[in-house]
């Protein structure tokens, strides 16, 4: 699968190859403060600069439930069909969660869908790797190119 990467402010939207938002990459760059009045400078900078980073935090969407619409009528069966579904999906990040040894995680409702939770959790990148799209993508391929076989993305 090609994954493609665009900055947006500090972080970077990724896509697929059939150009949908497949999840974001949040760079670490390092001990800046939000509360820093250069910060967003210093972002900017390193951007421009390339400079390297250790990795970051990625987030993907972890399960859409197709039970969470205003607009939802429907019966018992397929109730339970979708519940059944998250739940064998579930057992699907459960053992990505174990096999790739994720220290930790956290799981949100999407900003953008009431429907469906997001999953982050950190990336650390096997060298310094300069803040520039193509670099970028070639640490984060493995862990998107994982989940996309298991089935996650």
């Amino acid at each position: 699968m090609l994954w493609k990467l665009e900055l947006d402010e500090d972080f970077f939207r990724i896509y697929d190859s059939k150009k949908l938002i497949a999840g974001y990459f949040d760079p670490d760059y390092g001990k800046i403060s939000p509360k820093d009045d250069d910060a967003e400078q210093i972002i900017l900078s390193m951007q421009k600069n390339h400079t390297p980073i250790l990795g970051g935090i990625l987030m993907v969407p972890l399960v859409k439930f197709r039970l969470f619409d205003t607009d939802l009528e429907t019966i018992l069966s397929n109730v339970q069909e979708n519940v059944s579904r998250v739940s064998e999906h579930l057992k699907k990040w459960f053992d990505f969660i174990s096999d790739t040894q994720i220290q930790s995680h956290s799981i949100r409702i999407s900003h953008t869908d009431q429907d469906m939770l997001t999953i982050t959790f950190p990336i650390a990148f096997s060298k310094p790797t300069p803040l520039e799209k193509k670099q970028l993508v070639d640490e984060l391929f493995p862990t998107l190119d994982l989940l996309q076989k298991s089935g996650l993305l």
